[in-house]
């Protein structure tokens, strides 16, 4: 198998990082940025100092606050109408995984028109839209360094994945002091989103030499600091670590695929409006379990690689002490189930059906080390309802 592996042109790394944007726009030839952000971080201050360097620079920059979470067509087509309002070179995607993704929608609709419908898969858009600069927020979606993106048809409740290097920026600026003093809960939530990305990069049917050794370091740099951003948002070296485990979850999942959890995922996100990084939580050790006999090996790997087993340890033993692990997180980070998050039990179950449908028509099950039928996946969604 020959592996496609594709990443930004250009990755800065570190504290400080994001201000470097300027002289990173110059170096590239682009001087009038389209910023996408979200009305909270416009809010927050956050986004001021930038905007002061682009000021200070002589770039033309203007901001559109409109990104919702979970982004949908209406959010994207309304950043797409404020973008043609000026005339901009490129696009700078300033947040989480929702301004990140919307700056890939609205970039490469710019270009190419029609509606993102149009582009969710089995279609692959490879040719570019305008140039992306990704600056992440969170640790976090890996989004800075995907070539996919999820938009949400809030028509159907169908959370469409989007994928082509048309969706993978042209340069990243990831700088971990953003992430510093961000709520409790969204670190948790992101954190464990950049877990599952690791882990399922790693047992993916798609994976190779390449993604297996960024996705076992992700996992060595997530594992040991999720509980310690958690009980310490203003912890600058597990920050640090959570930022470039993030980032190197990302590229592991975008040069493989995720897989079974993600795929069940997206259609509670879309009907229930739970956060990304919560509806993977929920699943995360439920579906480990049920996939891991048929990938022993790799899922043992997972748990060396995180700790939770040593090196000498059985494969049995250690994909056994990975499923306690994923367990024992979700406790430590008060991860609720479905049921006590307040999800209405009955529409839940009655969704089953519609659910295992669009997870299904996502691809992402495929790449599952064990692929399921729909019984098999609507028992997963029934099992991990209560918990």
């Amino acid at each position: 198998m020959v592996a496609a592996i594709a990443l930004p042109r250009i990755l800065r790394v570190g504290g400080g990082a994001s201000r470097q944007l300027p002289d990173l726009l110059s170096g590239l030839g682009l001087h009038r940025p389209f910023i996408v952000t979200d009305a909270f971080l416009a809010a927050s201050g956050l986004l001021d100092p930038l905007l002061r360097d682009l000021a200070s620079a002589g770039a033309e920059a203007r901001v559109f606050t409109g990104t919702v979470p979970d982004p949908t067509v209406a959010s994207i087509e309304a950043g797409l109408a404020a973008l043609k309002q000026g005339d901009h070179d490129c696009v700078v995607g300033f947040g989480g995984g929702s301004p990140l993704d919307s700056a890939k929608a609205i970039a490469m609709l710019a270009v190419h028109g029609g509606r993102m419908a149009d582009y969710r898969v089995p279609h692959v858009q490879d040719a570019p839209g305008l140039p992306v600069i990704a600056i992440p927020t969170t640790a976090g979606t890996g989004s800075e360094a995907t070539r996919v993106c999820v938009i949400t048809d809030e028509d159907t409740d169908e959370k469409m994945l989007c994928a082509g290097l048309a969706y993978l920026p042209v340069a990243a600026l990831v700088d971990y002091e953003l992430t510093l003093g961000k709520p409790r809960r969204l670190t948790a939530d992101t954190g464990i989103d950049s877990l599952t990305h690791a882990i399922e990069a790693y047992v993916s049917r798609r994976a190779n030499p390449f993604s297996d050794g960024i996705a076992l370091s992700a996992m060595r740099l997530l594992a040991p600091n999720l509980r310690r951003v958690w009980a310490d948002p203003s912890d600058r070296p597990a920050r640090e670590a959570m930022m470039a485990g993030a980032l190197q979850g990302g590229i592991a999942f975008s040069n493989s695929s995720v897989a079974l959890v993600h795929g069940m995922s997206r259609p509670i996100g879309a009907h229930f409006h739970v956060p990304h990084g919560l509806s993977n939580a929920m699943l995360l050790p439920a579906v480990t379990a049920w996939s891991a006999p048929s990938a022993t090996r790799r899922y043992a790997e997972c748990a060396r690689a995180m700790g939770v087993a040593r090196a000498e340890e059985g494969d049995q033993s250690a994909v056994v002490r990975l499923v306690e692990e994923l367990a024992a997180l979700n406790r430590d980070l008060e991860v609720p189930t479905p049921a006590s998050h307040g999800i209405d039990g009955d529409r839940w179950h009655s969704l089953i059906p519609l659910m295992c449908e669009q997870a299904l028509a996502s691809g992402s099950p495929a790449n599952n080390p064990r692929v399921p039928t729909v019984n098999e996946m609507a028992h997963l969604y029934r099992q991990v309802w209560a918990g």
